[in-house]
């Protein structure tokens, strides 16, 4: 076996071992060539080549987002550790295991003018889990240091830093190893449930009639099937879901703004919940976060093991419990409350369908009219990543199959990482994966396609509506040369030479007949990874959008 020389590379490499840290993603450099030679040449380790940072930090995301596992990226100094930033806080708020190993130059070259060096150390301290700066020299403290970053990205799912200096020479190497490194196990404290307590928000519980439990992004199968029936089963509760919370059942509500955009103030009065229950990450639906920002419960729980935001401004309660376990203590503690609650939602729920399915039925070809047909197209049983901005938004307007998972980078909800987040994910996982993205979130990433790993039934469609159309949706648009050109960002791209540089499959669509037949050509294709690209009108697309919520009326 070849080894680096260094020794304080060798402790990295057996701590990250032992601890099955194993998923490597490394960015070419020479500072780090210590850390390359040693994972590289140990077969235990999976490496990847990625010459772009931030698209190596993102695709690295994605592996994690699969395997619930940290994963690595490695990184030369300077510069190139900044590039990790957006995934890294990215990782931060979806709570995604992620490690950043960066090499550096000993701190007698910082700040004295040599080249590639900037001040690394806490570089990620306002995202960062932990933050490992490591001595020159293999030590015990440093040992301590490694262990302790990995298992924080472990027990507490999130990013972490460690940042080690290497002085040249970098490229020796030896057959043994010279430093024999500790590896210590995590100290996470097991999940306790007191019963007392949740007897008395049972008593609060059982004494409204009107409950609503909100589910934000969620890990496909991570609810199990006994609870959601339990909560389906309530007179007195409403659930409300999103395509990227993973959670299914024929009485939950699934497309929120399709329900609450119409509501007159009187409905919102009428429909304002009493508790209020969320769990899970993040939710898309800005329309929600407004309601019940105005119209507040009196009660909000959230539960999550690690976190609980005040998205909402009126958080009473933080339950550090997973769901699972959480529902198995508290609803068996309620009792059934006659309510009109779920019914008259759910009445409304059936009567926005009967017009959700009579408008799409008359919609021209827009990008609303594609969503609809690309979701309809879906395999069962796939996997489907979204980018961000109107991609997203659009996706929740169109029911699922429950059999799809659904992944979005919505921790901080940016387009910067979106494709090279789902080659990643695609890698991780054995699914067949559909990546549907906007125009400027994929030209956006486009080194993403700078990427030898990606797998051959990889399917990207584009809906390219000529710039940045979610702000045509947005309050204060008009058209004027600032709104064109510094936030719609217009533009006359278009994804074909770059899937032929980097050897994609490559069709177009403009119109409903070239689009079915682009996605029979996208889905009978599996030679290499596949572009459709997707043409919409650009002035056509937000007036359908708006027209469509007026009709739900």
């Amino acid at each position: 076996m070849i080894y680096p020389k260094i020794p304080l590379a060798q402790s990295i490499l057996q701590i990250f071992l032992a601890k099955g840290i194993t998923n490597i993603i490394i960015s070419p450099g020479s500072r780090n060539a210590p850390l390359t030679i040693g994972f590289a040449s140990n077969p235990a380790f999976q490496c990847y080549s990625i010459a772009d940072e931030r698209a190596a930090a993102f695709f690295a995301l994605g592996i994690a987002q699969q395997t619930g596992k940290p994963t690595a990226v490695v990184c030369t100094s300077g510069s190139a550790l900044l590039n990790y930033y957006p995934a890294f806080s990215e990782a931060f708020y979806s709570q995604i295991p992620l490690i950043v190993v960066s090499a550096d130059r000993p701190q007698s070259k910082i700040d004295i003018g040599d080249g590639q060096t900037i001040r690394q150390e806490n570089v990620f301290a306002n995202h960062s889990l932990y933050n490992a700066n490591l001595l020159e020299d293999a030590s015990e403290e440093n040992d301590r240091k490694i262990n302790e970053a990995i298992n924080t990205s472990i027990d507490k799912k999130g990013p972490v830093h460690i940042n080690a200096p290497f002085e040249e020479p970098l490229y020796e190497t030896v057959s043994e190893l010279s430093v024999n490194s500790t590896v210590f196990a995590s100290a996470n404290v097991p999940q306790t449930v007191d019963i007392e307590e949740l007897k008395q928000y049972a008593n609060v519980w059982n004494k409204a009639s009107r409950k609503l439990i909100l589910i934000g992004v969620n890990e496909p199968n991570a609810i199990a099937e006994g609870t959601i029936e339990a909560l389906a089963q309530k007179e007195s509760v409403a659930v409300m879901t999103e395509n990227t919370s993973n959670v299914s059942h024929e009485s939950f509500i699934t497309s929120i703004d399709t329900i609450i955009t119409p509501f007159t103030a009187e409905d919102f009065e009428a429909y304002r919940p009493e508790i209020l229950i969320t769990f899970g990450g993040m939710v898309v639906s800005k329309r929600i976060k407004a309601f019940l920002r105005k119209y507040q419960p009196k009660h909000h729980w959230h539960i999550d093991t690690l976190r609980a935001y005040d998205t909402f401004g009126c958080l009473t309660k933080h339950f550090e419990l997973d769901p699972n376990t959480f529902f198995n203590a508290f609803l068996p503690l309620t009792s059934k409350v006659e309510s009109n609650y779920f019914a008259q939602l759910d009445d409304l729920r059936k009567l926005r369908k009967v017009k959700h399915d009579s408008y799409l039925s008359k919609m021209p070809f827009t990008d609303f009219k594609v969503f609809e047909k690309v979701i309809e197209s879906l395999q069962q049983n796939s996997q489907l990543q979204i980018s961000n901005s109107s991609a997203i938004r659009y996706a929740q307007l169109i029911p699922i199959d429950p059999s799809i998972e659904v992944f979005c980078n919505r921790g901080t909800s940016g387009i910067d990482g979106s494709t090279s987040t789902a080659i990643g994910a695609a890698v991780a996982n054995a699914k067949p994966t559909v990546f549907i993205t906007g125009d400027i979130g994929f030209l956006y990433d486009s080194n993403a396609l700078w990427n030898n790993y990606i797998p051959k039934n990889f399917k990207i469609i584009l809906i390219n509506n000529g710039g940045g159309g979610i702000f045509r949706i947005l309050p204060g648009h008009s058209e004027t040369p600032v709104f064109n050109t510094f936030f719609e960002t217009f533009h006359n791209l278009t994804a074909e030479h770059l899937a032929k540089m980097y050897g994609l499959n490559y069709w177009t669509a403009n119109d409903e007949e070239s689009l079915s037949k682009g996605l029979d050509s996208l889905y009978a294709q599996n030679d290499r990874p596949s572009i459709l690209e997707v043409f919409t009108p650009t002035l056509d697309n937000n007036s359908v959008l708006l027209q469509y919520f007026k009709e739900l009326l």
